[in-house]
């Protein structure tokens, strides 16, 4: 025998029926606009992306929408403040700008033409993140009617950033020049996926990332390996030695004081993980390689989303044309990227890796090491009772049990962790065959429908949630 719903899912369920065409129309019309940041050709896109967004949400209800320019794409901002002073107050996370697409990539019809093919939706932007953004625009108003509310139960914030696809760089001093705007007791990151149609899951991290370029300089000019060679400082040996000695024989960072801080996985955590059900030879096959490797004593689940990594991105120096030239090069160039887990500093990391760095070398090596802009890593424990809500919502939603997933990439959540002193959450339903980035992007018109629901669901959750722990 089936399990009763009850009548607020029923009231949802019924209200996104009604009002699927409807959703589905607006979001393929919004999927049109190629609001490609990476491209400057696409610049006027993105602003009429961030214009279309602000007026829609303007539609949904929002009584303050607002398209906050930075020095590069804009990003839209909406308030629906809760007709209840007491109620907290939550920030919704997405982006409106897509990566670049063409049919020639390997379309099968044009990108920014949306297509339904069966029970899925073929556009750029779909999954990544234009669908996973909009579905709340659905679910506030399912949320309303099931509910009886004329404002939602939580005072809801949308920021929706023009420029994570280009690599946010202006998005950590958007948050904090509209930090007062901002404030929220927690922030809902809706640009992730779960682990497939048939195991929903909650996102509950991501990695932080460091990265650097360490340029190696010996001779003025390169010589002669006759009449230098071993008797003089090689700096592309000294970028080899470099990178040997970056990991130990258990394939640990050497680096000292690297794993300083770090939050360890819970004995709970790691049965989680291992409940997932991870085809290791499948992962494999993605991935294009033969044989897995990494850090002694954790999974491969370990390894990518919840232990610190270091890896070589490139190295080059010396002659690297046909045939042979006996020289000793005059320089050298090592390209290293440090992924990072909760409890890592990026500055201290910094330093570390400087440090490291001058001992490795040898005298004669002159270098010179320039670090790029860090992002942090954020982790929600499981525990958390606004996580718990989430998971609630999706469980409402997807009427099974919800798993537990991190991701091993990196993103702007961190900046909004950290600035906001917020918790983050990750309510994202796209799955990998969704094919973000890559040709024919779609998304699930099932699983779409079902963050709706979770949308829903968790502005009620969380408001109740709240007042019982105030």
């Amino acid at each position: 025998m089936s399990k009763p719903v009850d009548n607020a899912v029923s009231t949802v369920r019924a209200y996104i029926h009604h009002h699927r065409t409807a959703f589905l129309d607006d979001l393929a019309e919004w999927l049109r606009i190629p609001s490609v940041s990476a491209q400057p050709d696409h610049a006027a896109d993105v602003r009429r992306s961030a214009d279309w967004l602000a007026a829609k949400l303007q539609e949904t209800g929002f009584p303050t929408t607002e398209v906050w320019t930075t020095e590069g794409a804009p990003a839209v901002f909406a308030e629906w403040p809760s007709e209840d002073p007491q109620a907290p107050t939550v920030l919704v996370y997405g982006h409106h700008d897509v990566q670049p697409a063409a049919r020639e990539d390997g379309w099968d019809t044009d990108p920014f033409e949306p297509v339904i093919r069966g029970n899925r939706l073929h556009a750029r932007g779909a999954a990544d993140d234009k669908g996973q953004v909009f579905f709340h625009t659905l679910g506030v108003r399912a949320h309303l009617a099931a509910t009886g509310r004329t404002t939602p139960a939580v005072h809801l914030k949308l920021l929706i950033e023009g420029e994570e696809e280009s690599g946010s760089p202006h998005f950590r001093h958007l948050v904090e020049t509209h930090a007062d705007r901002l404030s929220a007791d927690a922030v809902i990151v809706s640009d992730t996926g779960m682990w497939s149609e048939d195991t929903p899951t909650v996102c509950t991290g991501m990695r932080g990332l460091a990265e650097c370029e360490i340029e190696l300089h010996g001779p003025a000019q390169d010589i002669h390996s006759g009449s230098f060679g071993g008797a003089v400082p090689n700096p592309a040996t000294a970028a080899a030695r470099l990178v040997a000695a970056l990991h130990d024989d258990h394939a640990r960072v050497a680096v000292p004081g690297f794993y300083e801080g770090i939050t360890e996985l819970t004995d709970r955590e790691r049965e989680l993980f291992a409940e997932l059900p991870f085809d290791e030879a499948r992962w494999l096959a993605t991935a294009k390689s033969s044989a897995t490797h990494g850090e002694a004593g954790h999974t491969t689940l370990e390894r990518i989303w919840a232990r610190p990594t270091a890896e070589v991105n490139g190295i080059g120096g010396g002659y690297q044309g046909p045939g042979s030239k006996t020289i000793i090069p005059s320089s050298a160039t090592v390209k290293l990227s440090f992924r990072l887990v909760a409890g890592q500093d990026p500055d201290h990391i910094e330093k570390a890796v400087r440090a490291w760095a001058a001992e490795q070398l040898p005298e004669g090596i002159r270098h010179e090491i320039t670090f790029g802009a860090a992002t942090r890593p954020c982790l929600t424990p499981l525990d958390h009772p606004a996580l718990q809500s989430v998971v609630r919502a999706m469980g409402r939603a997807f009427e099974q049990p919800i798993r537990f997933t991190r991701e091993g990439g990196s993103g702007p959540a961190a900046d909004l962790q950290e600035v906001l002193d917020a918790p983050v959450l990750f309510l994202g339903i796209s799955v990998p065959s969704d094919g973000w980035h890559a040709p024919n992007e779609k998304v699930e018109l099932d699983l779409l429908m079902k963050g709706v629901e979770t949308s829903a669901h968790l502005w009620d959750d969380l408001a109740e949630n709240w007042r019982e722990a105030h």
